[in-house]
């Protein structure tokens, strides 16, 4: 709930979420090793709607048409004056950082 005290306190800040619905890094271990996806999958989650509710702005980027550095520009632009910004970026599942370990 950190939003809500950077909007209190009228703190400037931009989160990127890259949002691939699911606790990928703790999934590949967790399914590889229990045969279990149990509590690592989610939903696409709306965080820049939920940013809002804590009193920011949200951003949701989509598609890769929207990832541009004028669009980031805005953004970061828009998160002046105490205004900050959620980004949510819906992003697709990867093999990054395949095989390391998380704990």
């Amino acid at each position: 709930m950190e939003f809500d005290t950077f909007s209190r306190h009228k703190l400037s800040v931009v989160a990127l979420i890259g949002n691939d619905a699911c606790w990928s890094q703790i999934a590949r271990e967790q399914v590889a090793t229990f045969k279990s996806s149990v509590a690592v999958g989610l939903k696409h989650t709306r965080y820049d709607n939920v940013g809002v509710a804590l009193g920011a702005r949200g951003e949701l980027i989509d598609s890769e048409e929207d990832l541009t550095k004028e669009r980031f520009e805005k953004i970061f632009a828009s998160a002046t004056g105490g205004t900050s910004v959620v980004v949510n970026i819906i992003i697709g599942k990867s093999n990054f950082r395949d095989g390391s370990i998380c704990v």
